[in-house]
């Protein structure tokens, strides 16, 4: 392992991680010879330079990934940046299905992480589509217009609470089971609260 400090709820999360433990350690010891802080956000390993978040590793069912947070600003040379999902704006990942994969690729995983150091130096940042420009089903615009404090309220959440609940509400591909999610999320706008807090 690397010299940098390790942090020990990352330690914690190694221990009681069994699927993905080999290619996490794999990940942290690149991860930590790239000079980052290591740190424990979202559930996952988050590695920082300073205050700023530059990869975070992560698992699903079929694979797992380096989550590089202004990945869409990165050159690609090696062809390896997956957008998530299409509602993805920022970040990018790097994935993985064994140990041995990610050790095949260490220099190229250094190369990319230490230009997702240089991106974050420069200061340069995501063009972030502006709420304005998602869609907003009929029904949720409907009910806006029909209840003055649910607008009022909606209005008043921050931009990203904003697009949250747009993104659930559109993903509905029928008309009853969006006015569903409005419904089910009424209260909680009118608390200023977001889709998952």
């Amino acid at each position: 392992m690397t010299t940098m400090q390790t942090n020990p709820k990352i330690d914690a999360f190694m221990e009681r991680t069994e699927q993905w433990r080999a290619e996490f350690e794999r990940l942290r010891t690149i991860a930590l010879d790239c000079d980052l802080e290591e740190d424990f956000k979202w559930g996952w390993p988050c590695y920082r330079l300073g205050k700023a978040n530059i990869v975070l590793m992560h698992g699903f069912k079929d694979y797992c990934a380096l989550l590089l947070f202004k990945g869409a600003l990165m050159q690609d040379p090696s062809n390896i940046l997956i957008q998530q999902t299409e509602n993805v704006q920022a970040a990018r990942q790097i994935r993985f299905t064994s140990a041995e994969q990610i050790a095949g690729m260490e220099n190229v995983l250094k190369s990319y992480i230490h230009d997702a150091i240089e991106v974050e130096k420069s200061g340069a940042k995501v063009e972030m589509k502006k709420t304005a420009e998602f869609d907003m089903p009929d029904e949720f615009r409907d009910a806006l217009d029909k209840d003055d404090e649910l607008k009022t309220a909606f209005e008043a959440l921050t931009p990203g609470r904003q697009r949250a609940y747009l993104l659930h509400f559109a993903k509905a591909k029928q008309a009853k089971t969006r006015v569903a999610r409005i419904e089910k999320s009424r209260a909680d706008i009118l608390e200023g609260k977001g889709l998952d807090d």
